[in-house]
């Protein structure tokens, strides 16, 4: 499987980072070894997430990662100077694995840095010099750390901008093989390597002083064919066998010939499928330090309690043994005993050893081996034959109590065990189960539906919000929304204009729901709608308009008898999984939805719940409910009979 991104991987992705030109820089994370994510807004496009993973792959994630809720020192820093500023263009450098983004904001302009090899580095550059950079490191003849000039590393041959007579200067100065001269001196790898081979058909062991000149016209045809490819958009295909990824490329490759190949939108999902895949794999191999230190410890005490069974058990036999040839014994210990006070060592041990069943004796330190029925047995001649027995006994005793002690640790150790892996699977069960937020868009700081013909609307959340809803978004061709109810947010319908009669309603009856009435708890209510030109902060003379509140001159246009409700439920907008709350005729055609109404006084809000029916996390529910408490009135789901 591949473990890092290649220069042309590298080159798809900043053709992919185009797309963020004009991006603001809305907040940075950082974890783990190496994990920075850059979460920007993009106009017309919502939040995107810029993700350095593992310091080795940069790509667009699809779905936002898991991230810390205390930011590192890292990412405080990167915050702090860059936070809201403007991403501008994204270059690859030659054809290395770097990239170089510009960063602007009104009193500096930046260069943020990504290398993507000798371990990856995360630098923000001003003027040439460092400002900070994730890993500190010093070589021969560069060094990454604050304060130092930015030196990029030596550039390496370019073929995608080499002509064909740099091509073939750089490849005869090369006294390797073909293949590792593609793959080092002419820079491309060992990936493309071989695929220039395969579709050339020239042998890759060949030395490359050997290959003729129609070889090398090959070759470098061949090679500007990919590169063009990868220039121009690319195909970025996942190659898989047997189910599992093998590699990734953001061209075909005829290398892959024999496994499936899986065309996708952009390089960034080949890569987040590779990384989902490694993930998993990861999780599966993975072993818990704590569990892998109790189940060492658990097999020692195991083996441990097996060797004082075994020597307990030996030890009675041996005693057993004594009684079972007493008078053999007995006499042999008799003997000795006398002999042992009248003789020297040399000759008590010269005189044991003639005896046929004494296997070996030590008279410094009283002892005689035997064979005792079959076992041989360690006695001391200075004792009588049952305190040697007694002794053998009171071994095996204090064996087998060890062996209880140790057994007693083992219960200890295997419910230690079953503890921490309960844990750990009750930790697999929430990951695996925990709720993945939808894609993020730009008007999702407000209040917002989508109504019945596809148009934006969108609400304020307080008086600051309230304010930008009207001066920032409320355009010549949209329409004004307001409940008649102190308090309520202002509402802007996007192309009011050419809305119909439904819309304007639907638009009236959100405004009614986000507003004080909600809490009121009341039946039904009105609204109106009206023409920018009529919504203006200029007061009356003598009065006063507050933060958030606008003054509405001329004909408002009314909608009566709106009903106190709404619903929620799931939508596809721009190609992307999105949570709703409107209007509930809106959902009316859906499979699955639920219709709210005021809580009525009930004591807590439903978001937990419903965030649970539809997978998200809480959060995204909790903003989109009306104020106050909710109460789920109604509740149509496919294969479930429908609740009232």
């Amino acid at each position: 499987m591949k473990k890092e991104m290649s220069s042309f991987d590298v080159r798809s992705i900043v053709s992919e980072m185009a797309s963020l030109e004009g991006a603001h820089i809305d907040k940075i994370f950082h974890w783990g070894a190496g994990n920075v994510l850059f979460r920007l807004n993009v106009q017309g496009d919502g939040k995107r997430e810029l993700f350095f993973r593992d310091k080795k792959w940069l790509y667009l994630a699809p779905n936002r990662p898991e991230t810390p809720e205390t930011p590192t020192s890292f990412a405080t820093f990167l915050r702090k100077y860059i936070t809201n500023a403007r991403i501008g263009k994204t270059i690859q450098v030659g054809f290395d694995r770097i990239t170089v983004t510009e960063v602007l904001k009104a009193e500096a302009e930046y260069k943020l840095i990504f290398e993507m090899f000798g371990g990856g580095n995360v630098l923000l550059v001003q003027d040439g010099k460092i400002v900070n950079c994730l890993t500190h490191k010093t070589w021969r003849d560069r060094s990454t750390r604050p304060g130092e000039e930015y030196v990029m590393p030596k550039t390496r041959f370019d073929p995608i901008t080499s002509s064909f007579e740099e091509f073939e200067e750089t490849f005869r100065s090369s006294d390797s093989d073909t293949v590792r001269t593609l793959a080092t001196v002419v820079n491309i790898g060992g990936q493309y390597s071989e695929e220039v081979c395969k579709r050339t058909g020239i042998d890759k062991n060949t030395p490359s002083k050997e290959v003729g000149a129609e070889g090398l016209n090959k070759m470098y045809s061949s090679l500007k064919e990919i590169t063009g490819c990868v220039v121009q958009s690319g195909e970025p295909t996942v190659f898989r066998k047997d189910g599992a990824i093998v590699d990734i490329a953001p061209v075909d490759l005829q290398i892959y010939s024999d496994a499936e190949s899986q065309r996708v939108p952009s390089i960034s999902l080949a890569i987040d499928a590779l990384m989902q895949e490694i993930g998993q794999n990861e999780e599966e191999t993975y072993v818990d330090p704590e569990v892998e230190k109790l189940n060492k410890r658990i097999q020692k005490q195991t083996e441990t309690i097996d060797e004082y069974r075994i020597e307990a058990e030996d030890l009675k036999n041996r005693a057993d043994a004594i009684y079972m040839e007493y008078q053999k014994v007995n006499e042999l210990l008799t003997v000795l005993g006398q002999k042992s006070k009248e003789l020297t060592w040399e000759k008590l041990a010269e005189g044991a050893m003639k005896i046929s069943f004494v296997m070996g004796i030590d008279p410094s330190k009283n002892i005689v081996s035997a064979d005792v029925s079959g076992l041989k047995v360690s006695l001391d001649y200075t004792k009588g034959i049952d305190a040697n027995a007694s002794d053998i006994y009171q071994r095996s005793k204090d064996i087998a109590e060890k062996a209880k002690r140790a057994e007693d640790a083992l219960k200890e150790s295997l419910a230690g065990l079953e503890k921490r892996q309960k844990g750990l699977d009750k930790a697999k069960a929430l990951a695996l189960n925990k709720a993945q937020p939808t894609k993020q868009f730009w008007f999702e700081r407000y209040k917002w539906f989508i109504t019945s013909s596809g148009k934006l609307v969108i609400a304020g959340r307080d008086a600051h919000s309230n304010d930008n809803v009207v001066k920032k978004h409320l355009k010549e061709k949209d329409v004004f929304a307001h409940a008649d109810v102190h308090g309520a947010p202002s509402v802007v319908l996007k192309e009011g204009y050419s809305a119909t009669p439904e819309e304007l309603r639907e638009t009236c009856a959100f405004a009614l729901a986000q507003s004080k009435a909600w809490v009121a708890a009341l039946p039904e209510g009105a609204a109106f709608w009206a023409y920018p030109d009529q919504v203006s902060k200029t007061p009356n003379p003598g009065e006063f308009v507050p933060r958030g509140a606008f003054i509405v001159r001329g004909k408002r246009n009314y909608e009566y008898h709106l009903k106190m409700e709404l619903g929620i439920g799931e939508i596809s907008y721009q190609g992307a999984r999105k949570i709703m709350c409107g209007p509930a005729d809106l959902f009316k055609d859906s499979e699955r939805y639920l219709i709210l109404g005021p809580g009525r006084g009930k004591s807590g809000r439903r978001s937990g719940e419903i965030a649970k029916d539809f997978k998200v996390p809480e959060e995204e529910i909790s903003r989109i409910l009306p104020p106050g408490d909710v109460e789920i009135t109604k509740r149509v789901w496919k294969d479930e009979t429908e609740k009232q």
